[in-house]
C-alpha cells in the first residue's frame, strides 16, 4: 500500500485516504440494516473510543510533528503549535455558534447554532458533519506535510492517522444511523444520512493537502490547527455525549482504549 501511494500526487493520496475514512463511516451506518437496535451503553462506549482516538491523533500525529518542524526556526519552537492550536479551536467554536445542529441524545430544545425550523434528523446529522471537518482536514494536512519534505512528516505516519480516523469513524456512522432509526426514519434514510455525515472528510482532506503544499511555511500552524479543532470537538461534543447516558465507566474505558489504539498505530507506522 505504501509503495502504491508513494507514486501518487499528495492531493490524490489525501483524497484516497479520506475516501477510506468516509467508507468506514458508511460501513458503520450500514449496521442499521442488520441490527434492530444497539444499546445506549454500546453507543456511549463507541463515542468514548472515538474521543480517545482523536485525542491521541491530535498529539502523536499533529502537535508533535508541528513542534518538531518548528525547531531551529526564526520564532520560538512552541509558537506555531500554540497559535495554530488556538486558532483551530476558535474556528470550530465560531462554526459551532452559527451552524444549526443537535448533539446525539440531547432534547430538541438544546439545539445549538442559529435558530431554525429544520427537522431534528437534519440537526443530528449536521452535528456529526461538523466534527468530521477537522478529521478530514487533519488527514489532508498530514499527507501534504509529507510532500513538503519535512523529516517529521512520513507517509507511514499519515497512513496511520487515516487508519485511526477511519477506525473511529465506524462507531460514529453507527452512532448517527441508529438514533435516526429510533427517530422514525426508514433504514435506508438512516443509512443515507449516517454515511452522508462523513462525506465532508474527502472535501476537507483535499483542501488541507493542497493548502500546505501551496504554502509550505504554514504547515506547523496547519497541523496544530487541525489538532485544536479536533480537541474542541472531543471536549465540546464527544465526551459530554458519551457521559450523558450514565454509562460513564464504559465511555471512559472506551476513551482509554481508543487512545491506546491510535498511539500504537502511530508508533508502529513511524
Amino acid at each position: 500500500m505504501i509503495a502504491f501511494l508513494q507514486n501518487l500526487h499528495p492531493v490524490i493520496q489525501a483524497l484516497l485516504a479520506t475516501c477510506f475514512t468516509w467508507a468506514l463511516t458508511a460501513l458503520g451506518a450500514s449496521v442499521v440494516f442488520t441490527a434492530r437496535d444497539v444499546s445506549k451503553r454500546v453507543l456511549d462506549t463507541m463515542l468514548g473510543f472515538a474521543s480517545g482516538v482523536m485525542i491521541a491523533a491530535s498529539y502523536w500525529s499533529l502537535l508533535a510533528p508541528a513542534i518538531e518542524m518548528s525547531e531551529g526556526g526564526s520564532v520560538p519552537t512552541w509558537l506555531p503549535a500554540t497559535v495554530g492550536f488556538l486558532i483551530g479551536a476558535v474556528f470550530l467554536r465560531g462554526i459551532d455558534k452559527v451552524l444549526p445542529h443537535l448533539h446525539l441524545g440531547f432534547p430538541s430544545e438544546e439545539a445549538e447554532g442559529v435558530k431554525t425550523s429544520w427537522q431534528r434528523s437534519t440537526l443530528l446529522v449536521l452535528a456529526i458533519t461538523l466534527h468530521n471537518v477537522p478529521e478530514g482536514l487533519a488527514v489532508g494536512v498530514a499527507f501534504g506535510a509529507v510532500a513538503a519534505g519535512f523529516p517529521a512528516a512520513t507517509l507511514p505516519g499519515a497512513i496511520a492517522l487515516a487508519i485511526g480516523i477511519g477506525i473511529q469513524n465506524f462507531p460514529e456512522g453507527l452512532a448517527v444511523s441508529m438514533p435516526l432509526r429510533r427517530e422514525g426514519l426508514s433504514r435506508r434514510r438512516s443509512f443515507w444520512y449516517g454515511q452522508l455525515s462523513g462525506l465532508v472528510e474527502p472535501i476537507a482532506g483535499v483542501i488541507g493537502a493542497a493548502a500546505v503544499i501551496l504554502a509550505r511555511p504554514i504547515l506547523p500552524y496547519a497541523l496544530a490547527f487541525a489538532a485544536g479543532a479536533m480537541i474542541f470537538v472531543v471536549v465540546e461534543e464527544l465526551v459530554p455525549e458519551s457521559q450523558r447516558g450514565g454509562n460513564t465507566d464504559f465511555a471512559t474505558m472506551g476513551a482509554i482504549i481508543g487512545f491506546v489504539v491510535m498511539m500504537m498505530l502511530d508508533v508502529a507506522f513511524s
